[in-house]
């Protein structure tokens, strides 16, 4: 099962999130997300996804309780701390991890006219829900962050 899961991993290449939205909070808008494969070893879920984010489309402030590994298939995401200072611009083919708890709040927006494609890794502790949701830190935002995330 393990080599399975190390073998959809790499075929996936290895962060973002879809977070599941809460009404309180900064829900997402403009995705949706398809499980591709979901494993538990030990105290570890790892859940393989397909994410799809619309032009405009955000994932809403929020943070995770494990590490991220994504690919960008196509389109381009930008994200942003919770300072509000972009901390990555990740084009089609790029790679990168988001580091896990509260002390990593971010937003991710496909500030694109194409739909934004990621394959996300997430290995989280068992019973995690992919993501927990964040309330926007009230820093000054880009016009069309402001927008999708008020």
């Amino acid at each position: 099962m393990m080599s399975r899961l190390g073998a959809t991993g790499v075929l996936a290449a290895i962060v973002i999130a879809g977070p599941a939205a809460v009404a309180s909070a900064t829900p997402s808008s403009g995705i949706t997300g398809v499980t591709l494969a979901q494993y538990t070893v030990g105290g570890t879920d790892y859940i393989l996804r397909e994410l799809t984010i619309a032009p405009g489309g955000t994932t809403g402030w929020h943070f995770h309780d494990g590490t991220l590994y994504a690919a960008v298939r196509s389109g381009r995401l930008s994200h942003y701390t919770a300072t509000c200072t972009p901390d990555g611009d990740h084009p089609t083919g790029n790679l990168f991890t988001e580091q896990p708890g509260g002390d990593h709040v971010h937003i991710g927006r496909n500030e694109g006219t194409e739909p934004l494609v990621l394959e996300v890794l997430y290995v989280l502790p068992t019973g995690s829900p992919l993501a927990e949701d964040a309330p926007a830190p009230g820093c000054c935002l880009p016009d069309a962050i402001t927008t999708a995330a008020s």
